[in-house]
């Protein structure tokens, strides 16, 4: 009784199956010639249409705008994108940005050990110091560093807690402009740095570290061959994040009359009172700056993407070329019929 009720359960699905298909190849006959003169309709995104087509409009208004308004000032801004004093700031510009960066970072990596240190002096000066400049403002930053002769007027090595110095210097001449906009930006960029590389050590695995404790290596091999090279992939996008702020961030030591970009531009339009023109000349100048940083990321993420992911990221062109064979493929392509899209012929 029991076999009879297992064979006719195990039979059921199979004959309603069956039933089914035969179904199916009554209503759809595949070799009949109107299922092959059916077509295939894809699917209108209209919504998508309209607001792509008002997109669209309000970027060509916006252009139209600039090519049509007489008070962008545009002969004004050519004459004075390529002048000798912009190129002059452009260049103290780059220099801040490579040499506050190097120090900001070099300092940052610094930090983040000593946060990630069992040792509770070093855990605890890293996490003040890191408070501190995180907590106050750069512009503030930048002001106490220009008069630090006021507190100090001057600076040397000596007998510690006395004024016996073997050898010092005066404040005013050894924080110059440069200087005091180097410390500003260097220790501003050091204390978010920090963070940001801690995060990604914290981001390895520590099974590796483990593994890698047992094999006997010592800490620094550790660190340098182990942790830092795998935390470069989460450390990386943010790093790039912060060069680009660091290097609009230099704008901000015009407050000094340090002659970068932003101070050029805004001495020039004091002068011939053309604000607008300049103002554009320093703004497509740091777009120039910031596009180029953006690049080099992207190609950079591509280089380390290539251990996590089996696909890395197609390049700008080839993305293009991508697209341009779709585009064509579909233009050559004849309409697609359910028959062609089952296998051809219906068969």
């Amino acid at each position: 009784m029991t076999d009879t009720v297992k064979e006719h359960r195990s039979a059921a699905p199979t004959e309603d199956s069956s039933a089914s298909r035969r179904d199916v190849n009554q209503v759809v006959n595949r070799n009949s010639p109107d299922f092959a003169a059916l077509k295939v309709v894809h699917t209108r995104h209209f919504v998508r249409w309209i607001f792509g087509a008002l997109v669209l409009f309000v970027v060509l208004q916006f252009l139209w705008s600039l090519a049509t308004n007489d008070k962008y000032g545009w002969p004004i801004f050519a004459t004075y994108f390529f002048a000798p004093a912009i190129i002059k700031g452009i260049q103290l510009t780059l220099a801040l940005t490579v040499v506050s960066g190097t120090i900001g970072f070099v300092l940052g990596t610094l930090l983040a050990l000593a946060r990630l240190s069992k040792s509770p002096i070093l855990n605890s000066v890293s996490w003040s110091f890191i408070w501190f400049f995180r907590s106050v403002p750069l512009l503030v930053q930048l002001l106490v560093w220009y008069n630090l002769g006021y507190l100090y007027p001057r600076l040397g090595l000596g007998v510690p807690f006395t004024d016996n110095y073997f050898w010092s210097f005066d404040t005013v001449t050894l924080v110059s402009q440069f200087a005091a906009a180097v410390l500003g930006l260097s220790l501003n960029q050091a204390a978010y740095s920090a963070e940001i590389i801690r995060g990604g050590i914290l981001s390895v695995d520590q099974g590796q570290l483990e593994a890698a404790a047992a094999l006997g290596l010592p800490r620094h091999v550790r660190v340098l061959r182990i942790i830092l090279p795998q935390a470069a992939r989460a450390i990386l996008p943010n790093a790039f994040n912060e060069i680009i702020g660091l290097i609009k961030g230099t704008s901000i030591v015009s407050v000094i009359a340090l002659g970068e970009l932003f101070y050029v531009t805004q001495v020039i339009y004091n002068r011939n009172q053309q604000v607008i023109p300049l103002l554009l000349v320093s703004v497509v100048w740091y777009i120039i700056f910031t596009t180029v940083l953006s690049v080099a990321q992207f190609y950079v993420e591509r280089h380390f993407a290539r251990g996590a992911l089996r696909v890395v990221p197609p390049t700008p062109i080839q993305a293009a070329r991508g697209w341009v064979k779709t585009q064509w493929a579909r233009l050559d392509e004849k309409p697609e019929t359910p028959a062609t899209r089952i296998g051809g012929n219906g068969s």
